[in-house]
């Protein structure tokens, strides 16, 4: 039976939209997670301490009153024990890296890990309280998420153990549109910054330098092609074309069957 122009038309449209799907290894994140192990470096990350990092040092100590030296009031006057974290003066991380801390004066934090810190301020105060109790946390920890997400922004983050998977989520997960083998993660370190790119399509991924963030990374997702030719085009161009290739598969494919 020879081959009619509807059904050539058929056949070419079928085989276009098998070519114009997305394979799994375009979405699918960790592939092959099976097969990768944890490393311990992953599993007891800690973030460091940077220039501009607002941290919240508490001192506590088996008898509070002997800690008000160290617990300075945000606004002077009469302090009490009792008082909430929320009036507790905050420390700023200045250029130098360095904080400037009741009694002991400037301490040098940055490109500390905040169990370093702690370590490091706990000593400094001993010598003043028995036994004291040094409770810190970063207070300024955000991350930027932009591009092919589907709420993109700036997020505070309460936890300072985020992975970027985590960050993503925060805002909505990428898009389909979203390139999830190129993701550019843009960090800085001692006024030094560094562009990174990262597979969340590669199992590999979760024992890289960047599975856990940084405050203050910048996440990007790039577009994939297909929302690049869109927007030549327009969206609402690219839909209706869409549409309209459906239609005419699906009566392509009823005149076939018919015949």
């Amino acid at each position: 039976m020879p081959i009619t122009f509807s059904s050539k038309l058929c056949l070419f449209l079928i085989f276009f939209l098998f070519l114009s799907c997305a394979s799994r290894k375009d979405v699918v994140y960790l592939q092959d997670i099976e097969n990768t192990k944890t490393t311990a470096n992953a599993l007891s990350y800690e973030p460091v301490l940077k220039n501009d990092d607002l941290l919240s040092i508490i001192v506590s100590a088996d008898d509070p009153e002997i800690t008000y030296m160290f617990n300075i009031p945000q606004i002077q006057g009469n302090y009490q024990v009792e008082e909430t974290q929320s009036n507790i003066r905050t420390y700023l991380i200045d250029s130098y890296g360095q904080i400037e801390f009741p009694v002991l004066g400037k301490i040098t934090l940055a490109g500390l890990t905040r169990k370093q810190a702690v370590n490091e301020l706990t000593e400094k105060v001993r010598p003043y309280i028995k036994n004291p109790t040094i409770n810190m946390r970063i207070l300024n920890y955000k991350i930027a998420v932009l591009g092919e997400v589907t709420r993109p922004g700036t997020f505070t983050m309460k936890s300072e153990r985020i992975t970027v998977f985590e960050a993503l989520a925060n805002a909505g997960d990428l898009t389909i549109f979203g390139k999830r083998d190129n993701i550019l993660i843009i960090r800085e370190n001692n006024g030094t910054k560094s562009y990174n790119r990262v597979d969340i399509t590669n199992s590999d991924f979760i024992n890289s330098d960047f599975y856990y963030l940084t405050q203050n990374d910048v996440v990007i997702v790039e577009p994939n092609k297909t929302r690049i030719n869109s927007s030549k085009i327009g969206p609402d161009v690219q839909a209706l074309l869409g549409l309209a290739g459906l239609v005419v598969s699906s009566l392509s494919l009823i005149i076939l069957l018919t015949r």
